[in-house]
């Protein structure tokens, strides 16, 4: 399989409908950003489980040239969300109304996104038109996929009784078969009120007065002042000088920093040459290296005790690549788990870069859906805990902590790229593994990204912490790997658990490459 090329437009996504909503709004004349836009509505309809309107999304977006933007579209706890109100919980609910927690902040961040690319002269499509094809498909239905009919089917105990869950995603009471088709004629109507009142009625209009009473009646931790109080926030992004160029990724409270600190540890490895078995043990090790920083430090911005950015400088990132051991893996805890997501990647003909991430966090987020606004409330702030003392202790107004972080680059040769997945904990490691191969291996895009990888940590209904590789490695890889210490396991030979990843690369020449994942209902758009 080889990759796509394309000289005025590129759109990566995992759901093929989505790239095509975006390669649409480039065809027609809007930039990278409003593409984005188009494909993020489109996908929040056409992969209902992964992502949508009620959940948080990120965005990295790299102009031509000047400073790359992070924008920064999550929500917080609201105001009733306190220790006292989850008084004899143990933790907090994954699923139900005490799930839902935390303020939906996606809307917000395709509408500071928009404001920007006005700022760039961009702005020549209306809102009606990006939001055009969500509409269509959420009002005419569309063809259930594999992964959501999988879904639906192994979620279903837990959330059949679910507040609105039953109405909105099985059909006539039964688990939607994939390939028939699905409506979601409530979601279209909030569509078309956002297309019309604009995004920013979902948290200060009509559209929230509507949403703040089917709160009220459901029971839920938000408020409507929840929602008014909330504002998407422009972030300067966390940077790694690597030595092909500079890795940008997200500010707290994400995982950005893993990624980074992966890249950067690896970097004082000898990597360009390494053998599968040792490429594999390497970034491993960085990762757990990596997951130490994050589980020390990384939480809502307001409460961080150190400059992020200085635990990316050379050498912190030295001293933890010489304490690793190349003969044998170090022991391991437990990581943060899984989570459902898509990532986006969009450039346009101008050479402006989108790298974007929304989600809901576990599969149909809180299970929670609004009676009459028909949206899906995620389950983010069950990242919260319960322990005041925690660095992650729950309290009004606080954000959660994100898995979710879209990347991108500056090669020193004068390539772009934008690249990224979903998967929780497998993000920063699928992240590590496409850019190791293609950019330190030269191993060419679409090959990178079809590649077998691996995951450390947990997957989708288990709780088993070993390293799990795709089937596709040798048996030879399996045995070297057990013989350095990791804990090994199997995977199908592709397996969504290691994430829907992508990546497009803008070459000197302007030429666009787009990479998409086998392991998605995805491609790679170019026109």
């Amino acid at each position: 399989m080889q990759s796509n090329m394309a000289p005025s437009g590129m759109a990566v996504t995992p759901h093929h409908l989505a790239s095509e909503s975006a390669l649409s709004v480039l065809r027609h004349g809007g930039n990278a950003i409003e593409a984005m836009v188009a494909a993020a509505s489109t996908i929040a309809v056409v992969y209902p489980h992964m992502n949508g309107i009620g959940g948080d999304g990120f965005w990295l977006i790299v102009p031509p040239e000047g400073e790359p933007l992070a924008i920064d579209a999550s929500g917080a706890a609201g105001q009733m969300a306190t220790l006292d109100f989850y008084q004899g919980h143990q933790q907090i609910p994954h699923r139900g109304p005490l799930a839902a927690l935390t303020v939906p902040g996606t809307l917000s961040g395709w509408d500071e996104a928009l404001k920007y690319s006005a700022s760039l002269g961009g702005g020549q499509l209306p809102l009606s038109r990006l939001l055009a094809d969500a509409i269509r498909y959420a009002c005419d239905g569309i063809p259930v996929t594999h992964s959501q009919a999988s879904a639906t089917q192994s979620k279903y105990p837990e959330l059949v009784d679910i507040p609105g869950f039953a109405d909105t995603f099985l059909v006539n009471g039964q688990i939607p078969q994939a390939g028939s088709r699905f409506c979601q004629p409530r979601l279209a109507r909030t569509l078309t009120r956002l297309a019309t009142e604009g995004l920013d009625s979902f948290y200060r209009g009509p559209l929230a007065e509507l949403i703040a009473g089917e709160m009220r009646t459901l029971g839920l931790p938000l408020t409507g002042s929840d929602f008014a109080a909330h504002r998407a926030h422009r972030r300067v992004p966390l940077r790694l000088a690597h030595s092909q160029g500079e890795v940008f990724n997200m500010t707290p409270p994400t995982q950005g920093l893993v990624s980074l600190a992966i890249l950067g540890i690896t970097d004082h490895l000898e990597m360009a040459q390494a053998s599968e078995v040792q490429t594999i043990h390497r970034i491993v090790e960085a990762t757990k290296k990596a997951f130490g920083l994050r589980d020390r430090y990384i939480t809502d911005p307001r409460h961080v005790t150190l400059p992020v950015q200085s635990l990316l400088e050379q050498a912190p990132l030295e001293t933890l690549a010489a304490s690793i051991d190349e003969s044998r893996a170090a022991p391991w805890g437990n990581g943060k788990g899984p989570g459902d997501t898509v990532w986006m990647g969009v450039v346009d003909k101008n050479g402006l870069a989108v790298s974007f991430i929304q989600s809901i966090y576990h599969e149909f987020g809180s299970g929670v859906v609004l009676p009459q606004s028909g949206v899906l409330l995620q389950n983010r702030g069950a990242a919260f805990s319960l322990n005041p003392d925690h660095l992650l202790a729950l309290m009004p107004g606080k954000q959660p902590f994100h898995t979710l972080n879209p990347a991108a680059a500056r090669l020193k040769d004068g390539r772009t790229m934008v690249y990224g997945t979903m998967g929780g904990d497998g993000q920063p490691q699928t992240q590590a593994a496409i850019f190791t191969r293609h950019i330190m291996q030269n191993m060419p895009l679409q090959e990178a990204v079809c590649a077998p990888r691996w995951l450390l940590g947990r997957t989708w209904g288990q709780v088993s912490e070993s390293l799990k590789l795709e089937g596709r490695f040798s048996a030879e890889t399996f045995e070297a790997l057990r013989n350095l210490g990791h804990d090994v396991e199997w995977l199908p030979g592709l397996s969504e658990a290691t994430g829907h990843a992508g990546a497009i690369v803008r070459h000197p020449t302007g030429m666009l490459e787009g990479a998409f994942d086998p392991r998605s209902n995805g491609s790679a758009a170019g026109f």
